[in-house]
């Protein structure tokens, strides 16, 4: 079964948008990350932040980027719903921590931070609605 047809046959809520938007959505998204996230990780080469404070940031890209080939590639509704929680999560952490050194990056990620919260809803929906399947 082709990856598009497994997930047009899970069940998902009424209020799951259609899978073209997630396209635009993440193009946009994936340009304002390189450019926040760039900045944090040219600082941190320069070792003028703390490899700590950048170490959200690559855990957040590292599981970001995990989310497709657990989700399509294993087709794991439980495993892309983990995954999405820690994108979550580290994406949280990474925004309090850079927020007293340049607050901008923080501002820049509040696009993503709704995006991330609400696919976590519908990725834990999704994942609750086709657990026994």
């Amino acid at each position: 079964m082709e990856t598009f047809e497994w997930y047009s046959k899970l069940l998902k809520p009424a209020w799951a948008p259609p899978s073209w938007i997630f396209g635009p959505v993440w193009s946009v998204l994936y340009i304002m990350i390189l450019i926040s996230f760039g900045m944090v990780f040219v600082k941190s080469w320069r070792k003028e932040l703390s490899f700590l404070i950048a170490l959200p940031f690559i855990l957040n890209l590292l599981f970001n980027f995990a989310f497709t080939p657990l989700q399509f590639g294993l087709r794991s509704n439980l495993l892309a719903a983990v995954d999405i929680l820690l994108v979550l999560v580290t994406l949280i952490w990474s925004m309090v921590s850079i927020f007293p050194h340049y607050s901008w990056i923080t501002y820049i990620q509040i696009p993503y931070l709704l995006w991330v919260s609400f696919a976590t809803v519908l990725q834990l929906t999704i994942t609750g609605l086709n657990w026994k399947q």
